[in-house]
This record gives C-alpha cells, sequence and structure tokens, in this order.
C-alpha cells in the first residue's frame, strides 16, 4: 500500500510513519507533507492508495485542499482536538485518529479501510463548511469596561485567564491585568483550543505562555507562564487534566 502523510509537526509525523512500517514493514510511505501548498503541488503528480491528513496544518484547515483537487483517496483523518474529530466523523463514514496515535487504534483504522470494497468518497465541502464554521466561531477580540471606559484586548495578546475571590481577570503578554464578564466555563467556549487550554479550575493559559514545564509530582505538571501568575496553583495542571494537556501540547 502507498500511503502519504500530511502533517505539519513533523515528531508526529514521524511517529506515525514508524508505527504504520513496525505493523505494516511492506507498505511504503510516498511522502511526508507539512502544508496544503505542499500537498496541492504534490498529490496531481503522484498516486497513492491511503492519506493520513491532519485536519488543522500550519497554513490553515486541511479541507482546502480537497476545494482546489478532485481526491478520491481514502482518508483517515488525524487531530489533536476532539472536536474536529467528531464533527468530521459525524458528517461521514470516515475513520479519524485522535493524536497522540494508539498503535492499536491505527491498526483498527487500516484494517477497516483495507475491508472496504469501493473507493472511500468524502464530501469535503461539508466538512470544511462545518470546521470553518467552527473556527470562525472562536473570539478574536473582547470587550472590557473598566469604569465608564471601554478598552479592546486581542485573543491572542491574552497570556491566561483565571478566576479569583469569585471573579475573573486576563492577564495579557504586556503584564496588563483586567477584569472579565465571563466565566472560565463560558470563556472555555469562546476561545480557540489550539491556543488555549483550561489547566485546572482556575486558569486557562495561552500555549505561547509557557515557557517551563516541570513534574510536579507522579500525576502533575507545574509551569513556568510568563508574564507569572499571582499564585503557585494557577500554574499547576490538574491531575485530571494532565493527559488532554500532554495530547494538547504534542499536537
Amino acid at each position: 500500500m502507498r500511503i502519504l502523510i500530511i502533517e505539519d509537526e513533523a515528531t508526529a509525523a514521524n511517529r506515525l510513519e514508524q508505527l504504520i512500517y513496525e505493523l505494516y514493514p511492506n507498505y511504503k510511505i510516498l511522502a511526508k507533507l507539512s502544508s496544503i501548498k505542499d500537498s496541492v503541488e504534490w498529490l496531481p503528480e503522484h498516486e497513492v492508495d491511503l492519506i493520513f491528513l491532519d485536519i488543522q496544518l500550519s497554513d490553515g484547515i486541511s479541507f482546502t485542499i480537497f476545494e482546489q483537487l478532485d481526491v478520491q483517496t481514502p482518508i483517515i483523518f488525524t487531530t489533536a482536538y476532539q472536536e474536529y474529530a467528531l464533527k468530521a466523523f459525524s458528517v461521514n463514514s470516515i475513520s479519524y485518529l485522535l493524536k497522540p496515535i494508539n498503535k492499536k487504534e491505527l491498526k483498527l483504522s487500516i484494517d477497516k479501510l483495507k475491508e472496504l470494497t469501493s473507493v472511500l468518497t468524502v464530501d469535503f465541502h461539508s466538512l470544511f463548511s462545518i470546521l470553518k464554521d467552527s473556527t470562525d466561531s472562536y473570539k478574536h477580540r473582547f470587550i472590557i469596561k473598566i469604569g465608564e471606559q471601554l478598552k479592546m484586548v486581542i485573543s491572542s495578546e491574552i497570556a491566561f485567564f483565571f478566576a479569583q475571590n469569585k471573579a475573573v481577570y486576563l492577564k495579557t503578554f504586556a503584564g496588563k491585568l483586567l477584569p472579565i464578564e465571563y466565566t472560565l466555563e463560558q470563556l472555555e467556549d469562546e476561545v480557540d483550543p489550539s491556543l488555549f487550554f483550561r489547566i485546572n479550575r482556575a486558569c486557562i493559559i495561552n500555549i505561547n505562555a509557557i515557557n517551563k514545564m516541570y513534574s510536579y509530582s507522579k500525576t502533575r505538571i507545574k509551569l513556568e507562564l510568563t508574564p507569572q501568575v499571582l499564585k503557585e496553583e494557577h500554574s499547576i495542571v490538574s491531575v485530571n487534566r494532565t493527559t488532554t494537556f500532554k495530547r494538547w501540547i504534542n499536537s
């Protein structure tokens, strides 16, 4: 079987390649591509039997590849974000793998596709529409009320949100501390999950705020954030979020 891997994270692509060869030594990985641009240039010139496709690439949502090309090759989608996988799976009978990829699940997905007697067809237009609607729905800016003044804060400028004394605040990378009229539960639904992650009950962090990570215990991780948090507990990944946090970091 001839395989193409489209994945913008080199570590993830290399791990997937290794797992495929461990399971199927006779298969051939023809290429590992990292962007929509490279894929659009490569695909018309080559024939493959299976594509592993990361949903979110560095230059956009990967479904845009199929707005430019007519590709009938079976697809196994890979993603670090479960909401993407579930949205894709709900629209078409396709396989998907949630990163970090599990060897057993990889084998099940490939074996499932091997059993298909006809080419797997996917409505990429519908998939792209759903994913685009989802990603476009995240807030790009927040309006903060300070007395009689209204201040606009761009989401990418926010290092983290945290709850303290029954109130919620944001802190920007510039070090500005501002109150915000949202709960952390509301913010989880409003911010881009590729950029923000709720590490515990009291704090949602921007991935770009992470300076260093330490093993805090067997099951917890302590983060060094820039700028600094007000309380140490705001920087500790809770036990029940550690596994998901590692998957988020490794995406």
